[in-house]
């Protein structure tokens, strides 16, 4: 049975390095700085562009979904701002839902950020809300988060091809999911 209250109410989740906020409009400059930092923008293959309005909307209607969850990830010793994770898509009648992360620049890479803000939305997903299944996409070239979610306990299904027509180049999206009956790496 799913815990969908847990979604609405979302709670802070705390890492050793990480600490997971709900995501809104106090994030909007750390956001407007993300979404035009070239290396994110292209990891996420983001071919539109936003108004600072637009993204500030976005941002305030967060807090009062109740059928996702949007964390802001945030450094634990400083509260710095990380990027965003986000589990989306719910299908409550399959007990899914689909998982997006997106670092916003390199002060964030490399440094575990990105998988422990991972294996704590996992958790969340699993043990919490009670989801089966958690399933991503990501491009072929993003080898480095590739890594980082086969070593969360994803696993590759498939893949999408030439799904992204990024600066001339078709690209690939690699299916994955984990399954809460999967052996535990989260």
């Amino acid at each position: 049975m799913l815990n969908q209250e847990a979604l609405a109410t979302q709670p802070q989740l705390h890492g050793d390095t990480v600490v997971l906020r709900g995501l809104d409009d106090s994030y909007l400059d750390e956001m407007w700085v993300a979404l035009h930092d070239p290396e994110t923008i292209r990891y996420t293959g983001t071919h539109a562009t936003f108004t600072r309005e637009q993204v500030e909307r976005y941002l305030a209607a967060r807090p009062a979904a109740t059928d996702r969850a949007d964390w802001a990830i945030t450094r634990a010793e400083d509260g710095a701002f990380l990027g965003e994770v986000v589990l989306f898509e719910l299908d409550a009648l399959n007990e899914s839902m689909s998982f997006r992360i997106a670092l916003a620049g390199p002060h964030a890479f490399g440094r575990g950020y990105g998988t422990e803000a991972t294996r704590l939305v996992l958790g969340f997903a699993f043990a919490t809300v009670g989801l089966h299944r958690v399933g991503l996409e990501v491009f072929d070239f993003n080898t480095r988060a590739q890594r980082v979610y086969e070593k969360c306990g994803f696993v590759r299904e498939g893949v999408l091809r030439d799904a992204l027509l990024w600066d001339g180049t078709r690209h690939d999206t690699v299916v994955m999911s984990v399954l809460a009956t999967d052996r535990r790496s989260w």
